[in-house]
């Protein structure tokens, strides 16, 4: 018998870790799939409201401070821009942070921002999202690593030239800002591939497109574990 539970106790030290990866894999593939969707959703009501969405999207940035150097809410130029054309058709809340990034929580827990983590609120802008399937305190807490906890997506249709033409009159897509189209670039890039170490800025902006181009399923040769 203490074998047997013996050889119990190998199996599962093996197998519940693979359990375990799988089961957060699923919740972060279902996530990215729903986010882009309903996002892309929302943008089509909204261009049923204000006509082709080249023609109300705006790079909107900047936000205004109080005395003490926090951000007025009602300030905040994204957030005004997103409330006019998007909020409606998105059941969210929100926060400010005290540097001035807002970001947008989703019904299932997730999360999103405009911008950057690393830049001063002046230069959020509608251009870049980044998006959290496990919200974003947990991704603050494993260190903002894209294609782990955060996901990077782009949004620019009036972005003219080869390095926006997997973004120009198109919606929200997984960032493919400067691809070349080939498959293999998108773990292989020097400034954005989807690949370790992942400690600068921009590396593993391309992890987003390689789950899209996958069915959004995260493959087999995927370079991280992913986490909600």
């Amino acid at each position: 018998m203490l074998i047997t539970l013996g050889i119990i106790g190998i199996v599962a030290a093996m197998t519940l870790p693979m359990l375990i990866q799988n089961y957060q894999n699923k919740i972060v593939e279902t996530r990215l799939a729903k986010f882009y969707s309903i996002f892309n959703q929302a943008i089509k009501l909204a261009e049923v409201e204000h006509g082709p969405q080249e023609y109300w999207w705006e790079d909107a940035s900047g936000v205004e401070l109080d005395e003490d150097g926090n951000p007025i809410e009602s300030t905040a130029n994204i957030d005004i821009w997103f409330k006019k054309y998007l909020n409606q058709f998105m059941l969210i809340k929100k926060t400010i942070k005290t540097d001035g990034e807002i970001i947008y929580y989703l019904n299932d827990g997730s999360a999103f921002q405009f911008g950057t983590n690393f830049a001063a609120s002046s230069t959020h802008s509608a251009r870049e999202l980044r998006f959290y399937p496990g919200g974003y305190d947990r991704c603050k807490k494993a260190g903002f690593i894209n294609g782990v906890c955060k996901f990077q997506f782009e949004w620019c249709p009036t972005c003219e030239g080869t390095y926006w033409k997997y973004h120009y009159k198109r919606g929200l897509e997984p960032a493919k800002f400067n691809w070349d189209g080939n498959p293999r670039t998108l773990y292989t890039d020097a400034q954005r591939g989807c690949k370790l170490p992942a400690s600068e800025y921009g590396i593993g902006a391309y992890c987003t497109a390689i789950i899209q181009l996958n069915g959004w399923k995260i493959p087999k040769d995927y370079p991280y574990k992913v986490r909600p």
